[in-house]
């Protein structure tokens, strides 16, 4: 019992840090541009600065589909953005420890990458890098699923027959956890429904959020951790709740 207690303390915690993220001053809701350069351009200096109070510019570079080449681009954040000053909380489900679930991590061969379609790259894939696979049973089903590298980090992205319904319909993230120091050998890993949550495009239209790839997709609704950003009634905000 202690332990439940304690579990669903640190996880009130989690939540309590969570709003304090997305709502920082480069918080997911204050994204309100991204603006991508042609590709093999280098940004105009002049568009790297700002005057404006609480405008902060970050840079940042992916490839691109068309021309396989790098391609930059910058982002805006405003930490007095509409979204923020709209937004009201996270809808969430109460802490479940039933749906603390252990699995078995088991490396993939360097270099391994599965293709993951993005929200707005118009039905096409890019390729992230996934160096292991994650066997769980969840729901009485069993699954092999595809987390990617996230800065050293492994990021599951799934749905569930919530999404769309009670959860935010692109499917949500959930990091691995792991005591290990790192993902290069076989072991345990927890994955922790609780703290789903909603990716960065369900805050702002202008993050480029990966769908599940198919791998991913669990047969049972996975009624723990977040459910739908919330914002005031009637605010103009950049939030995408249902994807295409």
């Amino acid at each position: 019992m202690g332990s439940n207690s304690d579990a669903a303390q640190r996880h009130a915690h989690w939540r309590r840090d969570r709003t304090e993220s997305v709502t920082g001053p480069q918080g997911n809701l204050a994204l309100v541009e991204t603006r991508w350069y042609p590709a093999g351009t280098t940004i105009p200096a002049a568009d790297l600065q700002t005057t404006e109070d609480g405008v902060t510019i970050t840079t940042l570079r992916r490839v691109d589909l068309d021309t396989g080449l790098t391609q930059e681009g910058l982002r805006r954040w405003d930490a007095g953005s509409p979204a923020i000053k709209a937004f009201t909380g996270i809808d969430a489900y109460p802490y479940d420890p039933a749906w603390v679930v252990t699995g078995r991590y088991t490396p993939l061969d360097s270099g391994h990458t599965v293709e993951f379609e993005h929200m707005r790259d118009n039905g096409r894939t890019r390729d992230l890098a996934v160096p292991g696979r994650i066997d769980v049973e969840i729901g009485g089903a069993a699954y092999a699923l595809s987390a990617f590298d996230d800065d050293g980090t492994l990021l599951l992205v799934f749905a569930d027959p919530s999404g769309g319904t009670e959860t935010y319909a692109a499917g949500r993230f959930l990091f691995v956890q792991r005591d290990a120091d790192s993902y290069h050998a076989e072991g345990e890993v927890t994955l922790d429904f609780n703290r789903a949550f909603v990716p960065p495009c369900g805050f702002s239209d202008q993050y480029n959020c990966p769908f599940p790839p198919p791998s991913n997709r669990l047969a049972v609704p996975v009624r723990a951790g977040e459910k739908v950003v919330l914002f005031a009634p009637d605010a103009a905000t950049q939030a995408t709740p249902t994807p295409h």
